[in-house]
């Protein structure tokens, strides 16, 4: 580890904390998602005169919170592929030797 260049270690880091993003970043949604749908249904059950308006409200929820997903993954990317602390670091940009890690 003492012996990795500074390029190679921002990398490292960026694609671990990108992993650990884009899992909360997902999982988070998804888990409201449901808690919505199940509260939905319930108030559609208990109700189903009002089933339209909760199920309008409904759609809408979730698209707002998919959309936060969405962000998360647009973050992720950039973090992966256009990752501004090695530009900031390196005025050259990426080490050749971590073009190659990455596939790039």
């Amino acid at each position: 580890m003492e012996n990795m260049d500074p390029g190679t270690l921002i990398t490292l880091v960026t694609i671990l904390v990108s992993g650990l993003g884009i899992v909360v970043g997902t999982l988070t949604p998804a888990i409201v998602e449901g808690k919505t749908a199940q509260k939905a249904i319930d108030g559609m059950v208990r109700q189903p005169e009002v089933a339209g308006n909760l199920r309008t409200t409904m759609i809408i929820a979730m698209a707002l919170l998919e959309s936060t997903a969405i962000y998360v993954l647009l973050v992720i990317l950039i973090l992966l592929f256009q990752n501004p602390l090695l530009d900031r670091f390196f005025s050259t940009g990426a080490p050749e030797g971590l073009l190659l890690v990455l596939g790039v």
